[in-house]
């Protein structure tokens, strides 16, 4: 009877557990191409995550994402995600895809496009900007070309608003 009690007991604390966290590296994605892509294969390295939008003010901001990818590719990973979450990315991923690559020769990962806040906010965005999942920030996306940089455990190291550019000392220094 002990017994009984005890596993009926063991089960209901159970049932009351906290759900685990996700973990950066638990994200599986498509990319703009339409490929599988996991985050798994991204340990070890920097990760910059950047919303992105064809028909922004920032937009530019592409050359210099570019830039910083190449540069600094031994030690850190570009990944952008086309949003339409501010209206200014109406374009399909084909489209964005062209897009990206005749006017910037894009080379880093650009994944399907995605809502990047709201109540369809992707869950990869929940975790960038909820402190219960990430541990510290909950800022969301204020607008177009917003980055999150991630160390190489997957812990979010840092977030930096549309404005700041991507080759910047803020970030640059921390990928020293």
């Amino acid at each position: 009877m002990k017994t009984l009690i005890i596993s009926i007991l063991t089960a209901i604390l159970a049932s009351f557990s906290p759900k685990t966290t996700p973990s950066f590296y638990d994200f599986k994605m498509k990319t703009i191409d339409g490929k599988d892509y996991d985050f798994k294969t991204l340990k070890g390295k920097k990760v910059l995550l950047v919303n992105l939008a064809s028909f922004c003010g920032y937009t530019k901001q592409y050359e210099g994402l570019q830039e910083l990818s190449t540069k600094y590719k031994d030690k850190l990973i570009v990944l952008g995600f086309p949003s339409n979450s501010f209206y200014q990315e109406p374009k399909d991923n084909i489209e964005i895809g062209a897009f990206c690559q005749k006017n910037y020769g894009v080379t880093f990962t650009v994944f399907e496009k995605i809502e990047v806040k709201g109540k369809d906010q992707h869950p990869l965005y929940q975790w960038l900007s909820k402190k219960e999942f990430n541990g510290w920030n909950s800022k969301s996306p204020a607008w177009n070309f917003n980055k999150y940089l991630v160390d190489e455990n997957g812990k979010l190291l840092n977030y930096f608003g549309s404005n700041t550019e991507p080759l910047s000392k803020d970030i640059t220094d921390l990928l020293n």
